[in-house]
């Protein structure tokens, strides 16, 4: 499962300003009748975006100046509210695909969703966030490096130290993370197992 392990993260950022951004707005109730996840990055932050319009700025999720962005930088208490898996599903569709999530600090279902799908979530202090945010601002663009091996974020001249429960940092570096893919990996020492329960021989 090479291919499921998360170290180093390289791409433009996009900054998201504001604090406790809960799940319906990250992505409205009314989009939570899919039956897939397909289709969702599209209606990400679709009522905020839709109030921006018209207004002398874009909201950045359509602004064309962060349409490369693979990193997302938000404040604190991000992804509280109610405990939708769709709302990482969405803004890792939106784009180019958000690869990881550096914020002052996470609502715990919404983090261990993220992980859940392979999308690191870090934790930086307020001095730090609004540095990367004023950079990502200022300069679209401008690639960012996130090591969850050395635990920093780089832009530019800028490097910052940041935070992740040792567990979850393990299961994204390890590429432990895709339970599914365990499993099916696993499918020949599942079998093997199963052949030698009682239970699967009919008790003989």
């Amino acid at each position: 499962m090479s291919d499921a392990t998360r170290t180093i993260i390289e791409a433009p950022a996009i900054a998201l300003r504001g604090h406790d951004i809960d799940t319906d707005r990250i992505i409205p109730a009314r989009f939570l009748k899919c039956v897939v996840f397909d289709g969702l990055g599209e209606h990400v932050f679709e009522d905020d975006r839709r109030q921006e319009r018209g207004r002398p700025g874009p909201h950045p999720f359509d602004d064309p100046r962060y349409a490369d962005a693979r990193i997302l930088l938000v404040g604190r208490n991000f992804g509280c509210g109610s405990s939708r898996e769709h709302a990482p599903q969405a803004i890792m569709r939106w784009g180019r695909g958000i690869q990881a999530i550096v914020g002052e600090s996470f609502a715990e279902i919404f983090f261990g969703n993220c992980v859940a799908n392979g999308i690191p979530c870090v934790t930086a202090d307020e001095r730090a966030m609004a540095a990367l945010m004023e950079r990502a601002e200022s300069e679209p663009g401008v690639p960012f490096a996130l090591d969850l091996t050395s635990m920093r974020i780089i832009a530019g001249t800028l490097a910052f130290p940041v935070a992740m429960p040792g567990g979850a940092r393990a299961q994204l570096t390890e590429g432990r993370w895709d339970t599914t893919g365990e499993l099916l990996e696993g499918k020949a020492a599942t079998a093997a197992v199963a052949a030698k329960l009682p239970y699967f021989r009919g008790w003989v």
